[in-house]
């Protein structure tokens, strides 16, 4: 009857053992998802901020020409007829070609 107790005394420490090392598998596991979620989080704020800020730009282009006007004069360097363009450069600037 001797061993028989033995053996259930390390059959369930054995138990205890498994079942604590995929407890902490699992919390560690957890954490992890936990820090990924809160890092997918903050990059979706970015994009949904980015996101908003490209449809005003968008709304604004459609309703407004003078914006359309202001971004084509600043990116493309457009100017309108019979306008003079002056460009200014610091001294020892490369000069694009």
């Amino acid at each position: 009857m001797q061993w028989r107790n033995r053996l259930l005394v390390v059959a369930l420490l054995v138990i205890l053992a498994v079942l604590q090392y995929r407890l902490w598998v699992s919390y560690i596991e957890m954490r992890y998802l936990e820090q990924q979620i809160a890092s997918q989080r903050e990059q979706l704020d970015a994009l949904v901020e980015r996101n908003q800020a490209l449809l005003a730009e968008v709304e604004s282009l459609r309703k407004e020409d003078d914006a359309i006007e202001a971004r084509a004069r600043k990116e493309l360097g457009l100017i309108r007829e019979g306008e003079t363009y002056f460009q200014l450069l610091r001294r020892g600037a490369p000069v694009d070609d």
